[in-house]
C-alpha cells in the first residue's frame, strides 16, 4: 500500500466519503480535496481507474466496491465510522435502500455529516423524476434570463445549476455541519439541491424586483444586457468587449476613453434611452478591434474587458501573474481556490490515482489516527 502524502490547506485532517458519481457531487469533493480534506471516492466495480486529464477527479483515494454486496456494504460502514463528511448524489431513497442511508449511517457514526446533492431536492412532487442542470434552473427562472437578442434562453453552462447552486452550496453547507458537529457532537442531513441552491443566488433580484428595479422583460434591466453599460460589444474584427461601468465615476472614464460625449449619455440611467445608447456604442467600439480597445482600457477605473476565449484564458496576462492556472497531469488546470494565507490549497493528487482497498483506507486512517491520539 502506497502511503498517500501528507496533505496541505485547511481542511487536512477531515474525512470525507464520496459516492462517485458526476456533476456537482465530485465537484464539491474536489474543493474539499483542494483544500486539504482526505477524499475517498467509491467506485463500482471496474471503474474506479481514471483519466488523470479528469481534473475534477483530481486528489481522490479510489476504491471499487459493489454496493448490492453486504460484505462491500459492511465496509463502507466501517469507513462512515471513521469519516466526518459523506457525500453522495443518487436519487432520494436510493442509500436507504442499499443499507447506507442517514438512519443507518449516523446510527454508526453520531458525528457524521452526511451530504446528499440532487436537482430537485428529497422531497417535493419532482423529487424522485430526473433531470439535470438545465431543469432545475429552468423551474426558478434563472434560465429564462438568460437571452439572447432575438429572445431565445441560452444555457449558462452548467455553471449556475451543478456547479453554482449545487456544489458550491453543498460544500458549504456540508463544512457548516461540520463545525456544528465538532461543538455538539452530533452530525446530521444536508439535503443540498440545486433548485433551492439557484433560488438562494437568485435572492439580488428578488429584492429588486420587490423594490421595482427589476422588470419581468428580458434584457430591458441594469444587468441582464438591457443597459448600454453593462453589456458586451463587438469589435471591428469580431471580438467583443465587456462593459460593466455602472457607478458614475466608472462611466465617466467609459465615456472619457471611448469617446462617448454626446449629451444623450449624461442621463445614464434613463432606460427609455438605453435602445438608442447601445447602438450608438456598438457603433463605436465597431470602430477599433478587440486588442485595440483592449489596450486603451487596460489598468483604467471603466470597468472594460476582452472577452477571451476560455481555453486562451490561462494566457490572460492577469490570470498568468496570480497562477490562477497550472500545468499537471498532461494539462493545464485551474489551481485551488479560494488561496489562504497560512494553510494554502493545493491538488492533492493525481486523477489517476492507483485503486485502493477498504482495508488499505481503515489501515491508514486508523495509523493516523492513532499517531494524533499520541
Amino acid at each position: 500500500m502506497s502511503e498517500r502524502p501528507m496533505a496541505t490547506g485547511p481542511l487536512r485532517g477531515v474525512r470525507v466519503i464520496e459516492f462517485a458519481g458526476i456533476g456537482p457531487g465530485p465537484f464539491a469533493s474536489m474543493l474539499l480535496s483542494d483544500m486539504g480534506a482526505d477524499v475517498v471516492s467509491i467506485a463500482r466495480p471496474g471503474q474506479g481507474k481514471r483519466d488523470a486529464r479528469d481534473f475534477v477527479n483530481r486528489g481522490r483515494q479510489v476504491i471499487e466496491l459493489d454496493l448490492k454486496n453486504p460484505t462491500h456494504v459492511a465496509q463502507v460502514l466501517d469507513l462512515i465510522a471513521a469519516a466526518d463528511i459523506l457525500i453522495e448524489g443518487f436519487r432520494p431513497q436510493v442509500m436507504e435502500r442499499l443499507g447506507l442511508g442517514p438512519d443507518v449511517a449516523l446510527k454508526r457514526n453520531p458525528r457524521l455529516v452526511y451530504g446528499r446533492m440532487t436537482g430537485w431536492g428529497q422531497d417535493g412532487p419532482l423529487a424522485h423524476s430526473a433531470g439535470h442542470d438545465i431543469n432545475y434552473i429552468a423551474i426558478t427562472g434563472a434560465l429564462d434570463s438568460f437571452r439572447s437578442c432575438n429572445g431565445d434562453t441560452v444555457s449558462p453552462l452548467n455553471l449556475v445549476g451543478d456547479y453554482g447552486g449545487g456544489a458550491l452550496y453543498l460544500a458549504m453547507g456540508v463544512l457548516a455541519a461540520v463545525i456544528d458537529a465538532r461543538t455538539t457532537g452530533k452530525g446530521q442531513v444536508v439535503d443540498a439541491a440545486m433548485c433551492d441552491g439557484v433560488s438562494s443566488m437568485l435572492t439580488l433580484f428578488h429584492s429588486m424586483h420587490a423594490t421595482g428595479r427589476w422588470t419581468k422583460e428580458p434584457r430591458t434591466n441594469m444587468l441582464d444586457g438591457g443597459a448600454h453599460f453593462y453589456r458586451t460589444y463587438q469589435c471591428k474584427d469580431g471580438g467583443y468587449m465587456s462593459v460593466g461601468a455602472i457607478e458614475p465615476q466608472f462611466y465617466t472614464e467609459l465615456r472619457k476613453l471611448a469617446g462617448l460625449g454626446e449629451d444623450c449619455f449624461n442621463d445614464q440611467m434613463n432606460r427609455k434611452q438605453w435602445p438608442l445608447l447601445h447602438d450608438k456604442v456598438a457603433a463605436v467600439f465597431k470602430t477599433k478591434t478587440r486588442d485595440e480597445w483592449a489596450k486603451i482600457f487596460d489598468g483604467t477605473d471603466a470597468c472594460v474587458a476582452p472577452v477571451i476565449a476560455m481555453f486562451d484564458a490561462p494566457k490572460h496576462p492577469h490570470l498568468a501573474a496570480r497562477k490562477t492556472f497550472v500545468e499537471a497531469d498532461g494539462g493545464v488546470q485551474p489551481a485551488p481556490a479560494p488561496r489562504f494565507s497560512r494553510t494554502p490549497s493545493a491538488i492533492q493528487g493525481s486523477a489517476a490515482a492507483p485503486v485502493k482497498t477498504a482495508a488499505d483506507i481503515l489501515s491508514q486512517w486508523t495509523k493516523h489516527t492513532s499517531a494524533k491520539a499520541s
